[in-house]
């Protein structure tokens, strides 16, 4: 936090105001949480913090956003107190070495960081669930904003008993009493406050033990038990490859992982609490096409990285993308090969590029440097890196860096400097290259890969617009599944008709999307990819065939008339959107599909669900007036690109 002149003069009596991590040790924080009225979002709850006193000060503050109560105790005493709907001011005479207790006692209508899911439907699925980083927990439970201030979390959660509960740490007890469960969580380390996290659900759980014996809880609805296997799908090697390349056992007490409706981001590493979106519960046709391997890989990696080891402020935010990046990369590379690891990081330096396009390139210490930059730069400076100096001073250097500063702050220097200590090696010119110049150095990224591989040195000089034997040729030679779809896209409807006979699932999604005009002697062909098992190859197929076949069109629909697809019903939404636009298909069952169709514009699905309804009825013309009313009520939904889809969308109905 910056001091100011004019924050001094305004708060005279807080003579270190804004050094208070420098004067205060928060030890400990146990959080006792209720309930009231779902609907209104009400939190109550006490919270007791063990403060020590480590230099003079008159006064102590936490962060609290729009609390409704808000009543003070210092070693069990009332004590007077300040608030300006943002911080919570207690002013007292604070002695160094001294130890007290700051008991807060509040109630508030959680507007932020906490969020009450479906409350309003008695068919929706019920949910809270918490998102501290960029949101504040300050916002449900008073705290330190600050993420320099860390300390230990205990959280007792009180909910109906019909609910299961998941909070940071070890479950030490659960306590009944009549139609209510008190569930009471233990952390031993320290921890920033926008980690702490919980999720109030209905869940089944299954457990699982890493090589190490740290358990692995696995949360999932009831209703999609045949889902769970393809989900949590090589969740205990990602566990294992991750502890043993990064050389450090892991630091909490177990890993829980949650999947929760309309989540903001795909997942969130709180503190041994993995919440992440349902939008990745799969089947395993759709494993093919996406999977939960990458965010689960990236969220454990922050264990480490972000959660042990946390960034004194933005400036050093690719210290915790950058490293869950690069290591969920890693795991991947285990998990899928190398030729995976390659084509990723070159899909990288492509979104790289196009950023830098755009005049939107910046330094990794840039603390308003895009997503693209913390993550993917910061991940290629990584293996940049580690190319350099070797894998056994690279592995050692981050070893040294965990075991030095776990549970404390860093800066990239903290890094660095173990790195060249280690490797022995004067790391400047890296860091002038890779860490403050914006510059993206993209023939070294490119030409680095080159250097590994053969494929890719192929690829590089393949000219797609006037030499497409050779492009043909590179297909039908190389083993690279990657590269082969990138030709084949890049080719476009240049492509070969003797591609549709192959059975290689990434070859046949690229010609969906490739091959839009359909040469009848290929039509038989491209018929089966109604049959693959992959959800976008199949809606992509289907609507390119009922487009070129008009007189075959029913066929299709009846082929595919079972298939939802992933969680946003993508192939379900496209299905019914054709049935009704063509016109001798089901007449009489026409309202049923349309009232389906605009069923799925209602809060009681997920956004991802509604957003897909919108489209689709919006480009048929048949937004009506609920679609409209469900269009203008998810102006107003917590999650912000669904708000903006919304509002947009919106607009030109009016």
């Amino acid at each position: 936090m910056k001091c100011t002149l004019s924050l001094i003069l305004v708060f005279i009596p807080l003579t270190f105001f804004c050094q208070q991590v420098e004067f205060i040790d928060f030890k400990r924080a146990k959080a006792e949480i209720t309930f009231g009225n779902t609907l209104d979002k009400e939190v109550l709850g006490t919270v007791d913090y063990k403060i020590e006193i480590l230099k003079d000060i008159d006064s102590v503050y936490l962060d609290a956003k729009n609390f409704q109560e808000l009543s003070v105790k210092l070693d069990n005493h009332i004590i007077s107190h300040s608030y300006d709907n943002s911080r919570l001011i207690i002013k007292n005479r604070f002695k160094a070495n001294a130890t007290h207790v700051l008991k807060v006692t509040w109630k508030t209508k959680a507007q932020k960081a906490m969020y009450f899911i479906d409350w309003a439907y008695d068919d929706g699925n019920k949910q809270i669930w918490t998102q501290g980083q960029g949101k504040y927990t300050s916002h449900w439970l008073p705290s330190i904003d600050d993420l320099n201030e860390k300390m230990e979390f205990d959280i007792s959660i009180t909910f109906n008993k019909d609910y299961e509960v998941i909070s940071n740490g070890k479950l030490v007890e659960k306590k009944e009493s009549n139609s209510m469960v008190t569930w009471r969580y233990n952390m031993e380390q320290p921890m920033s406050s926008y980690l702490v996290a919980l999720v109030v659900g209905k869940y089944k759980r299954r457990l699982a033990y890493s090589k190490s014996n740290v358990p692995l809880e696995m949360y999932y609805y009831p209703k999609d038990s045949l889902k769970f296997e393809p989900t949590y799908r090589y969740t205990e090697e990602v566990f294992n490859v991750l502890e043993n390349e990064i050389g450090v056992s892991y630091p909490w007490q177990n890993y829980k992982m949650v999947p929760v409706k309309d989540f903001l981001y795909a997942g969130m590493e709180n503190t041994s609490l993995n919440i992440y979106s349902d939008a990745f519960v799969i089947d395993s046709i759709a494993f093919n096409d996406k999977n939960f391997v990458n965010i689960n890989a990236h969220e454990l990696a922050h264990q480490w990285f972000g959660d042990l080891v946390t960034e004194t402020s933005g400036t050093h935010h690719w210290l915790q993308e950058g490293f869950a990046t690069y290591y969920a990369l890693l795991v991947e590379k285990e998990i899928f090969g190398e030729a995976y690891y390659y084509w990723r990081l070159y899909e990288y330096v492509q979104e790289l590029l196009t950023q830098d396009k755009a005049g939107l390139s910046t330094s990794l210490l840039n603390p308003k440097s895009s997503s693209a930059t913390f993550y993917k730069k910061g991940a290629w400076a990584l293996h940049i890196l580690r190319e350099q100096v070797g894998d056994v001073a690279f592995k050692a250097a981050v070893k040294n860096y965990l075991e030095i500063y776990q549970y404390k702050n860093v800066e990239s220097d903290n890094f660095i400097s173990e790195v060249e200590k280690v490797s022995g090696e004067d790391l400047s010119g890296f860091v002038a290259k890779w860490l403050l110049s914006k510059q993206l150095f993209y023939d070294d990224m490119e030409n680095y890969i080159a250097s590994k591989s053969e494929d890719f040195q192929s690829f590089f000089k393949l000219n797609f617009e006037t030499d497409i034997e050779s492009c043909m040729e590179f297909i039908e030679t190389t083993t690279n599944s990657y590269l082969k779809s990138a030709v084949i896209k890049r080719l476009n409807e240049n492509v070969s008709k003797r591609l549709f006979k192959s059975d290689n699932i990434m070859v046949r999604q690229a010609l969906t999307q490739s091959v839009i005009k359909i040469p009848i002697e290929v039509k038989a062909d491209y018929e089966t990819l109604l049959y693959d098992a992959s959800y976008i190859t199949i809606e992509t197929a289907l609507f390119n065939l009922w487009r070129n076949f008009p007189y075959d069109r029913i066929k299709y629909l009846n082929q595919t008339k079972d298939i939802e697809g992933f969680h946003d019903k993508n192939i379900r939404m496209l299905w019914l959107t054709l049935a009704l636009i063509t016109e001798d298909y089901h007449t009489d069952k026409k309202k049923v599909y349309f009232d389906e169709l605009t069923d799925y514009t209602g809060a009681k699905y997920g956004f991802d669900i509604r957003m897909n309804a919108f489209q689709y009825l919006s480009q048929i013309q048949a937004c009506h007036s609920l679609c409209k009313a469900n269009l203008k009520q998810a102006t107003n939904h917590h999650n912000w690109q669904f708000k903006k889809f919304a509002k947009q969308l919106l607009e030109t109905k009016e």
